[in-house]
């Protein structure tokens, strides 16, 4: 009952670590290389995985990898709607039309 009232009240319970797309722990030497150029889906989700877990700041993340702030959102915004597969290039306009 403890946890479910601090839940509810806006506290989230402390993890020990921090979870990839995949499930496992991840932490920063887990992301992709800082000179990542082939940007596959899973490679998207583990950035997008590791900002919202606190691993990377938003702010670091877009530094790290070269990426604007609007791209950024957009990998989140189609791994919300779609999943990893969301995140395919070739597959973007079909996604994002709808």
């Amino acid at each position: 009952m403890t946890d479910m009232r601090s839940h509810a009240e806006g506290h989230r319970p402390q993890r020990s670590s921090s979870l990839s797309p995949a499930g496992r722990p991840q932490a920063l030497d887990d992301l992709p290389p800082p000179d990542t150029t082939r940007w596959v889906p899973r490679r998207k989700a583990e950035v997008v995985a590791g900002v919202r877990t606190g691993v990377i700041t938003l702010e670091d993340a877009c530094k790290r990898y070269k990426l604007s702030v609007d791209e950024f959102r957009s990998w989140e915004r189609l791994l919300e709607r779609h999943g990893v597969k969301g995140l395919r290039t070739t597959r973007i306009k079909a996604y994002r039309a709808g």
